[in-house]
């Protein structure tokens, strides 16, 4: 092996080591090395400020996007706000030990299903150094050791976030590494965590599609995928029109550029003539470009709406913008809506605005997606708002967790059946 893949391994089964330390600690234990990390970021924020400074420099003198430039930036008051979190997630129930179901069997044994940590959690995600404490946080609380691996454009903040992080947490009594970076700034090191089967419990990517594909596709280490979301609302037949307006507003424009922003609406066929103009005029005040099958490029002449509204392609349907632009098209029923969804969704989020509570109660039924809102912005679908506290990210696969992923969805279970002499 070279150094590369040896150093991945060897940080991989120090955090094997630490995760087996931290897996019977008690919450107030926890707790304390959570608060000492929240005091510790406050303390050193101008270490900080100082290795982000140079992430910043690098990533403008190679042209980035003003926006990720912002992602990547760590100030005094981000840093205040995210030490914030971390203390935040202190005060959140612990999940570990939760008994799930038990019984006594007929034959006298006790069972019981018990939540326990997953052991070592691998996160790969990209420019934001806001999620290297948020993961860190969140898998200590779960029990959790965590490998972090962010994007080369956060190495230096990354760097100086972890080793603030790991003098926190030896300082309250928890094994340094259980938080450790993975070595490397190469796509090897990526790599060789994605291979580490094993040593490794679970990955989660976090970032865009093509990471995340990257991952699910590459790794022989088990993945929760987080989601892209190429997410619909359905304006129903029998839809409030203001209601259904103010929705879709704030579905897709309240904050583009996240999972849970709106992409594509549907509207039936029933209520288009009525709801169009009004949506595309609210749309276009929101600086909302939309990209339209026939019927809406119709509707669109024929309102005279100040709305850009341009002729949408098959790639609309499937593409998650994350900007301000939006697909659009007009279904003849409640099913055409469905079969739309079925065919582009990424079982992210799915909205219908209706007062028929049997269309709402078939859409919920047919539509396969992590959430489904009903008469609700597809924005609310985030682990704040569901009041989970905090979230690791919003998984859109079916197994183990779905949808957005708090402290409980950071462990597994075990069975603890106890006897008095039982032999089978």
């Amino acid at each position: 092996m070279g150094n590369g893949t040896s150093a991945v391994v060897d940080a991989a089964q120090r955090a094997r080591v630490a995760a087996a330390d931290l897996a019977p600690l008690a919450r107030a234990t926890k707790d304390a090395a959570l608060h000492a990390i929240a005091a510790a970021l406050e303390n050193r924020t101008a270490e900080l400020v100082s290795a982000n400074a140079d992430d910043v420099a690098r990533a403008a003198d190679a042209g980035t996007s003003p926006a990720i430039v912002d992602r990547l930036t760590l100030t005094a008051e981000r840093i205040a706000a995210i030490a914030a979190d971390v203390r935040h997630v202190a005060g959140l129930p612990d999940p570990v030990g939760e008994v799930l179901r038990g019984s006594t069997l007929p034959n006298g044994l006790d069972l019981r299903q018990v939540r326990v940590p997953l052991g070592v959690v691998g996160i790969i995600y990209e420019a934001r150094p806001n999620v290297t404490v948020d993961a860190a946080a969140l898998c200590l609380k779960s029990g959790n050791a965590v490998l972090l691996r962010g994007s080369s454009s956060a190495y230096s903040s990354n760097t100086a976030l972890v080793a603030v992080l790991r003098d926190a947490i030896a300082a309250a009594g928890l094994p340094a590494d259980a938080v450790q970076l993975v070595p490397g700034e190469s796509r090897d090191s990526v790599t060789e965590l994605m291979r580490a089967r094993g040593l490794v419990d679970v990955l989660i990517p976090r970032g865009g599609a093509s990471l995340i594909r990257t991952v699910v596709e590459g790794s022989t280490v088990p993945v929760i995928e987080t989601g892209t979301g190429n997410c619909h609302v359905y304006v129903d037949a029998a839809a409030d029109i203001d209601m259904a307006v103010d929705i879709l507003v704030n579905s897709k424009a309240q904050r583009p550029s996240v999972c849970n922003a709106a992409e594509t609406l549907l509207v039936h066929r029933d209520i288009a003539a009525r709801f169009l103009p009004r949506a595309l005029d609210a749309l276009a005040d929101a600086g909302v470009t939309v990209h339209g099958d026939p019927a809406v490029l119709a509707a669109a002449e024929a309102s005279g709406t100040k709305a850009a509204v341009i002729a949408a392609t098959d790639e609309d349907w499937a593409t998650e913008y994350l900007s301000y632009d939006l697909a659009a098209a007009v279904v003849d029923s409640l099913d055409a809506a469905v079969a739309h969804i079925r065919r582009w969704s990424s079982g992210h989020t799915e909205a219908i605005v209706t007062s028929s509570q049997p269309a709402a109660r078939r859409f919920t039924q047919l539509v396969d997606a992590a959430a489904v809102m009903v008469n609700a912005s597809t924005r609310f679908t985030d682990g704040g708002q569901f009041g989970f506290g905090a979230e690791i990210g919003i998984s859109t696969q079916k197994l183990h967790a779905r949808g957005p992923m708090g402290l409980p969805e950071l462990t597994s279970t075990k069975f603890v059946v106890t006897g008095d002499g039982h032999t089978r």
